[in-house]
Formats: structure tokens, C-alpha cells, sequence
């Protein structure tokens, strides 16, 4: 009997322990991957271009206003050329003010980016009206269903597509047709490298001849929460192909952040809140 109470004492140290870790220190604790991409397609100009990616921040949940202080100085330290986001900015369950949205957009707008900062919708983005102002103020472009282009220093450029999130069912293929109009324009000279922004990554399988270089996505979170030697233990509608980190899809690098908020439960474990780094490199 003595030994069956020091296990069940033992188990719910443990367990506290566990909860305490995954719902105050890991989900504060932002990691920074960074990755080299290598490639021919890559000239002079853009060798080293660096792209800081970020993505579901889930604004209003665990993450509040010093932590976005907090999360662009890292971004800043960097010297980005460009900074990306690939979604969920706010929290479906943030009740959004006029101050909160003006708040949200002044810290945006500190986000330093030589060559510009881009911006797609979540899921959760669709819920609120404000979104378009506070990306707009914050100093982003919104590359929903769009394209642009980015020079560095020379007449080569590359192709920065974005489709907003696919939870309204309505398929990749319409939501990419201006980009892929824009593509189809060249016969030569067209750009020499080709991304595309999107939030949910298994819908990259719905691209016909895939034409990007490179996709950056989110929504997944990484799982959220891990088991060693199992993996993820709950995987999102739109995300349960490509769930963490990097694949290569035929010619196409998709690289799936696993975000900094938190969504549907406030806990993560074995699964630290990231941003991503990719330095283009000349091969």
C-alpha cells in the first residue's frame, strides 16, 4: 500500500510538473531555425538573401503585446530582406477593438524588411473585418490570391506568390490563377526563382505542375504536443500530411513552421514555439 501511494504521489508530480512546463515555459520559449537553401537558380544578387518567416502567432490567446515586442526584436536582429507570414495572426476567440487593432499594427509597423514584409490569411484571420487595416498599418502587403515581384541589386527577380487559407473549400488552383496567369506571360526571362506563401500545407499536393521552387506554410504547429518516438499527437484538418519541418516535393522545398501561439488547447510539449530563417544560397 505504502508503495502505491509514493507512485500515485509520484505521478501527479510528474503530471503537475508536465502541465506547469507546457502551459508557462515552453509555449514562451521561441526557438529560431535557420536554414540554407542552396540552389542554381540563385544569382549574385539574391546569394544570402535572407527570408524570415513567421507564422500563428494567435494574437489575444497566450500571446499579448510584449510578447510581440519580444518576438520582433528577435526578428529585427536578423536584418531580414524581406519578412514573411503565412497566417493566423489573431486568435479566433480575441475579442478585437478598435485599441487592440491600432496596438497590433503599431508593433507590426516596427518590423524592419529591406526588400519588404508579405502577409496571407489564416483560418482564424477570417473571422475578423479589422484584418485588412491592421496588416495594411502594420506595413504589410497583402499577397492573398496575389503575386509580386522582388529585386535585389540587378534586373533578375524573384516570384513571391500567396493564397489566402483554403478552409472556404474553394480550391488552390482558383485562388493561384493570377499568379500562375502571371507566370505563363514569360517565354524567357521570366523570374529566377519562384515562391509561394500559403497556411495550409497539404494543399500543395493540388497544384498541378507545380511550378515553385520553394513553399512556406503553417497552420500545423508542429502537432503541438509530442510524444518521443511517436510524434504529434493531434494534427489539424489541412495539415496532417506535412505536420513539422522540411519536405521535398519533387523540385518544390515546402518547409512547414510549427508557429508561436497556440490555438485550440493552451499547452505544447516537446514542441517549442519557432520562427524560420532561410538564407538563399548560390550553388
Amino acid at each position: 500500500m505504502s508503495k502505491i501511494i509514493k507512485f500515485i504521489f509520484f505521478l501527479i508530480i510528474l503530471t503537475g510538473g508536465i502541465y506547469l512546463y507546457g502551459t508557462k515555459i515552453e509555449i514562451k520559449n521561441i526557438k529560431v531555425h535557420e536554414y540554407n537553401i542552396k540552389s542554381e537558380k540563385i544569382t549574385e544578387n539574391f546569394n544570402g538573401f535572407k527570408i524570415v518567416h513567421v507564422t500563428d502567432i494567435h494574437y489575444g490567446r497566450v500571446f499579448n503585446k510584449q510578447d510581440l515586442k519580444k518576438l520582433i526584436n528577435k526578428i529585427n536582429n536578423f536584418e531580414p530582406d524581406i519578412v514573411v507570414f503565412t497566417g493566423d495572426l489573431i486568435d479566433k476567440d480575441t475579442k478585437m477593438t478598435t485599441t487592440k487593432a491600432t496596438k497590433i499594427s503599431e508593433e507590426l509597423n516596427k518590423i524592419s524588411a529591406t526588400n519588404g514584409k508579405y502577409i496571407i490569411s489564416g483560418n482564424n484571420d477570417l473571422k475578423f473585418d479589422e484584418w485588412e487595416n491592421i496588416i495594411t498599418n502594420g506595413g504589410f502587403i497583402n499577397l492573398n490570391n496575389n503575386y509580386d515581384t522582388i529585386y535585389n541589386n540587378g534586373y533578375d527577380f524573384l516570384l513571391l506568390g500567396g493564397v489566402s487559407s483554403l478552409k472556404d473549400k474553394e480550391s488552390i488552383i482558383n485562388k493561384n490563377q493570377k499568379t500562375e496567369n502571371f507566370l505563363n506571360s514569360f517565354e524567357k526571362n521570366g523570374p529566377i526563382y519562384k515562391i509561394l506563401l500559403m497556411h495550409e500545407p497539404d494543399y500543395i499536393d493540388q497544384l498541378k505542375n507545380n511550378p515553385y521552387d520553394l513553399v512556406l506554410a503553417g497552420h500545423a504547429m508542429g502537432g503541438t504536443v509530442k510524444i518521443p518516438f511517436i510524434g504529434p499527437v493531434y494534427t489539424k484538418e489541412g495539415a496532417k500530411k506535412y505536420v513539422d519541418g522540411h519536405y521535398k516535393i519533387n523540385n518544390t522545398d515546402l518547409y512547414v513552421s510549427n508557429g508561436i501561439g497556440l490555438s485550440k488547447y493552451n499547452f505544447r510539449f516537446l514542441n517549442t514555439p519557432s520562427f524560420n530563417i532561410y538564407r538563399l544560397i548560390q550553388k
